[in-house]
């Protein structure tokens, strides 16, 4: 704290002002060097020098004043140095005179310590022998341990003894023994490495005859969990039929399979995890990976190849399971070989290989014109697939292949069906099938769901239907089968839709072309007509039976099926059908009609006396009406039976109006319109007797009765018969008793009205000379319907 002031105080006077202050500076041993450099910054130096050498002077002077004071103890110190000095002397004698007594007696144990000494150096000696024969016997041991290891096929223990002799190397005392250990390490390494070799190779053509059972256990596994699932689902299928229904009690039991996959697929892998271990070991892994991937990637190459002497659908199992073999293996090394494959390597080895395996399989699907192979194909491929997607290999290339061949397969599958529905419907005798037996209904209508009534009928039964609908129901029900088979199982979740899809195409483009083929094309007559009206009617309502099958097989809630607006497009393209079915049934039971009835030629239109009971082919007509309702009534349902009856009797109308109208009656009178009278009141009571004995009142009441399809031909009548027709021009009274006539019509048939015979046509008992007020009356109405016209 003091010395900083006074560092201040020589800058200050550095001029060489105060000397009492260098001089403590100075004395204190502190740094000149600022106060030296002040003075030449100012350039006074000489100042400063002169100033120093003062103080030089100033402690010489101290120094002799100091001397002066001590000079006394100075020279008593150096006389005690002296006395020093000769006892020195003295003491030094004594020594060397000791010393030589000393030699004198220790000359015998000196000899004896020399010899302990070179007994010491031979010990030595021989310990340091003993220590490199130690060596020596380890390393010969451990060659014999080595030796011993190779000999007994233990490669591992060798190569580790190996290891330890390479330790020992640089402690081999021998230099012989050493270089001998050196050169053998390098063959026995190589010896082992030609052994694990050699074992690896043998385990490759091995491996390889083997693959393809492994693959086909792993297929076959896969095969069996399919089984299981198809099974849990038909059992839940069951419960909800079962639930819907409300009968029996469903039982929920959890059912568990611990099966252990690795058990059920051994192959052993030992040579492979012996063969990398021994090379990463000896430290050249990389060239065991590079020699591994090439030879089991040339080995995939040669599975991939077909077989040119053998057909694939004969080969393709075995195609299949060799492959999906190989990728089990590469699986199972990849997890358990740590560092000798790597993932990218599999993947790459996969995408090589299923690259070949879609190539294949567009060859082959685009050659194949079977729909049951591509089938048995895509069968096993969705197995492969199942079984590599287990072990974790991306198979959606292989699902698109058989999307892709979705449609080709269906179009054979639909031409296969069209095949067998022409021979079907070819050879049916359109006939009602008689069934004999119980098993025979179940088989034949049951099974369809085609039943009219829960109740077991008495046999032998004759069904509305022939032997074609459960013939067609059979093959769609097959064709349901195959569809849901080939889509299940692959990239769909929900495939329902493409089934109904597929479902609605053969209904619509196969069977409803065939049916109108037969309709249009092989109908000559009523019963053929009818059997073919009958038999649609009943695959129209088979429809819901093949949407609900379709539904089950899928996996579909029936529930779901129900609902509305989810049915199939093609039940309302065979009902179009059946329209047209019944049109020409009706059509050819009105060709008949006309046959037996022929109006214009049966019925005299001018008869002298009215016909007793009616005109004779009228009750022909009825017997046949009879007849075909009859048998219509077995086989069509109502809505069919009342279409029939309809068409029936307004073609009888139509026909009576006709026949009135037409050219080859000239004239007719009231004697054969009474006749027409009678026939009329005969179809009109038997088409109240069939509306009512037949059930169709009960359904189409509000449609209007059969006895309405004769009012043409009934008002035509009663206007011929009334006594005043000109009320025909009254619009109320028209209305109300002759709305269904036509003006024009009935000015036609009016003109060749007469009301009684002339002198060249009637009889003299019916002459009357007096005006007839119907004829005036129908004499009017003529007249002012030619004032309409």
């Amino acid at each position: 704290m003091q010395m900083k002031p006074k560092r201040r105080t020589i800058m200050e006077n550095g001029n060489g002002g105060d000397k009492q202050a260098l001089a403590t500076s100075i004395r204190n041993g502190e740094d000149l060097g600022s106060v030296i450099r002040l003075a030449f910054q100012v350039g006074k130096p000489e100042a400063l020098l002169h100033q120093l050498k003062n103080i030089a002077k100033e402690k010489e002077v101290e120094i002799e004043d100091l001397c002066k004071l001590h000079y006394e103890e100075f020279i008593l110190a150096v006389d005690e140095l002296r006395g020093v000095l000769v006892d020195a002397e003295g003491l030094k004698f004594s020594l060397s005179r000791d010393n030589h007594r000393l030699q004198e007696a220790t000359s015998p144990l000196l000899a004896k310590v020399d010899e302990l000494l070179e007994l010491c150096s031979t010990q030595k000696n021989i310990s340091e022998a003993i220590k490199m024969l130690k060596v020596c016997i380890a390393v010969v041991g451990l060659c014999a341990k080595c030796n011993k290891h190779v000999s007994e096929d233990r490669l591992f223990p060798a190569l580790k003894s190996l290891d330890v002799l390479q330790e020992y190397l640089e402690r081999i005392p021998i230099k012989s023994l050493r270089k001998v250990i050196e050169k053998s390490i390098p063959a026995i390494k190589l010896h082992v490495e030609e052994k694990v070799c050699k074992e690896f190779n043998d385990w490759l053509v091995h491996i390889r005859s083997t693959v393809r059972e492994i693959g086909q256990q792993a297929i076959g596994q896969a095969a069996s969990a399919r089984q299981r699932d198809e099974e849990m689902r038909a059992r839940q299928r069951e419960a909800e039929e079962q639930s819907r229904s409300g009968v029996g009690n469903c039982v929920y039991t959890l059912d568990i399979e611990d099966i252990d996959e690795d058990s059920i697929l051994k192959f052993d892998l030992t040579p492979v995890y012996r063969a990398y271990h021994i090379h990463f070991c000896l430290g050249i892994e990389d060239r065991f990976r590079e020699y591994y991937y090439k030879n089991r990637l040339l080995q995939l190459n040669l599975d991939l190849q077909l077989s040119p002497s053998q057909p694939f659908l004969e080969s393709h199992q075995i195609f299949f399971a060799q492959i999906a073999g190989y990728f089990i293996v590469e699986d199972r090394v990849l997890r358990t070989v740590g560092g000798l494959l790597l993932d990218n390597q599999v993947e790459t080895i996969w995408e090589t290989a299923i690259t070949k395996i879609t190539s294949v399989l567009e060859s082959q699907f685009s050659h194949m014109d079977t729909a049951s192979h591509i089938l048995l194909i895509k069968d096993y491929v969705t197995l492969f697939s199942s079984t590599l997607r287990r072990n974790g290999y991306a198979v959606d290339p292989l699902i698109e292949i058989l999307d892709k061949s979705r449609d080709k397969y269906h179009e054979l599958l639909l031409h296969e069906c069209r095949k067998h529905i022409s021979d079907i419907l070819t050879d049916d005798p359109y006939k009602q099938m008689i069934i004999k037996k119980e098993y025979e209904y179940n088989m034949n209508i049951l099974s369809f769901h085609l039943q009219t009534s829960e109740l077991m009928p008495a046999f032998p039964y004759v069904a509305p239907f022939s032997s074609a609908v459960p013939d067609t129901c059979r093959i769609v029900r097959s064709f349901i089968g195959d569809s849901v088979s080939y889509l299940s199982y692959g990239g769909h979740i929900s495939f329902y839709d493409v089934v109904k899809k597929y479902l609605d195409k053969l209904l619509i483009d196969v069977l409803n072309e065939a049916l109108l083929k037969s309709i249009h094309g092989n109908t000559s007559s009523v019963p053929h007509a009818m059997q073919i009206a009958a038999n649609i009617s009943v695959l129209v309502r088979a429809c819901d039976f093949f949407l609900h099958h379709a539904a089950q097989l899928c996996g579909i809630p029936l529930r779901l099926v129900e609902m509305p607006h989810v049915g199939l497009t093609s039940k309302a393209v065979l009902k179009s059908s059946q329209s047209a079915a019944y049109n020409v049934f009706i059509g050819l039971v009105n060709s008949k009609l006309d046959e037996t009835m022929s109006l214009a030629t049966n019925i005299n239109w001018t008869a002298d006396d009215v016909p007793k009971n009616g005109n004779e082919c009228m009750h022909e007509v009825k017997i046949y009406l009879d007849k075909i309702i009859s048998t219509a009534q077995q086989r069509l349902p109502l809505d069919a039976l009342y279409k029939v009856g309809r068409g029936a009797l307004e073609h009888i109308s139509d026909s009576i109006v006709s026949a009135l109208l037409s050219d080859s009656v000239k004239r007719f009178n009231v004697n054969s319109i009474i006749g027409m009278d009678h026939d009329l009141k005969l179809l009109e009571t038997f088409a109240d007797e069939i509306f009512h004995d037949t059930g169709l009142s009960e359904v189409h009441d509000k449609e209007g009765t059969l006895r309405d399809c004769l009012v043409e031909a009934r008002q035509l009548i009663d206007l011929l018969l009334s006594t005043q027709p000109e009320n025909f021009l009254n619009p109320e009274i028209r209305g109300r008793q002759y709305s269904a006539l036509d003006y024009k019509k009935v000015a036609s048939i009016c003109e060749k009205f007469k009301d009684s015979p002339d002198r060249l046509f009637g009889s003299l008992s019916s002459r009357n000379s007096k005006p007839n007020t119907r004829k005036k009356s129908m004499d009017m109405l003529m007249k002012r319907l030619r004032d309409f016209q």
